[in-house]
Parts: C-alpha cells; sequence; structure tokens
C-alpha cells in the first residue's frame, strides 16, 4: 500500500483580545483556522496571506505576517495514517475579518472552544495558549 501525502497547509492566527479566528464552512460544526492547501510553486507564507484574502477577505500587510509553528497531526476527514501539515502564521490587520464565499462564518474563539476543533485546531490553540496569546 502506498504511504499516504502529507497535506500542506498554511493557516493565519489573527488574535485580538486573547482570542483567536476561526472560521466554519458549508454548514459544517467545526471551526477552523482560516488557511488551506499551499499551491504548487507557492511559499507557505503566500499561501497564508491569498488564504486570508479568499477566507476572510482580509488583505494582509506582509510585514505584519511573521511564522509561529507548525503543527503536524492526523488530518481531520482524512483515511487514518494521512497527516495535515500546518504551518501557522501570526498576522494583523486593521480590516474586520468577514465571511467569504469559502465559509460561512467567522468566530472568536478561545481554549474553551477546543472541543468544536478537529485535531489540528485544537493543537494550534493549545500552542497559543502556551504563547500567551490567547485565552
Amino acid at each position: 500500500m502506498a504511504e499516504l501525502s502529507t497535506i500542506l497547509v498554511a493557516a493565519v492566527a489573527l488574535v485580538r483580545d486573547r482570542r483567536v479566528l476561526m472560521v466554519t464552512a458549508r454548514g459544517r460544526d467545526v471551526v477552523y483556522m482560516p488557511g488551506g492547501k499551499i499551491d504548487a510553486g507557492e511559499t507557505a507564507f503566500d499561501a497564508a496571506i491569498r488564504e486570508a484574502r479568499e477566507e476572510i477577505s482580509v488583505d494582509l500587510a506582509p510585514a505584519s505576517v511573521c511564522e509561529l509553528f507548525t503543527v503536524t497531526v492526523q488530518a481531520h476527514g482524512e483515511p487514518e495514517g494521512r497527516l495535515v501539515e500546518m504551518r501557522v502564521f501570526r498576522a494583523s490587520t486593521p480590516d474586520e475579518p468577514v465571511a467569504s464565499a469559502e465559509v460561512d462564518a467567522v468566530h472568536w474563539v478561545t481554549t474553551a472552544d477546543a472541543d468544536r476543533c478537529p485535531p489540528a485546531g485544537r493543537e494550534t490553540l493549545a500552542r497559543l495558549a502556551a504563547l500567551n496569546l490567547i485565552d
């Protein structure tokens, strides 16, 4: 059996008032980090900026974007053994994030919402809390 390829994604952590922005999509009940797959020939940094524009309608100033950490866990909704490698970038914007065509709603969450997250989101909340960025 062929080894399952790891899904490479970039995600954006917008932190305000000790909460981080997460989104829901297509009537699903899970909340997840705004972000998505890194396109061929694209850097994770560029993917994070593109996905922020596509999912939450904000233009991130490249100078405000810095990589925090990488989370590698079992991919949600994928066969056992298929991992997601999510590179998480902190960013800031004066724009108010809003749901775009790709997402239904935006939510400001804390570690209290971890039970609503897939594995990568739970790990991200724990790491953001460990960095003293969110409650």
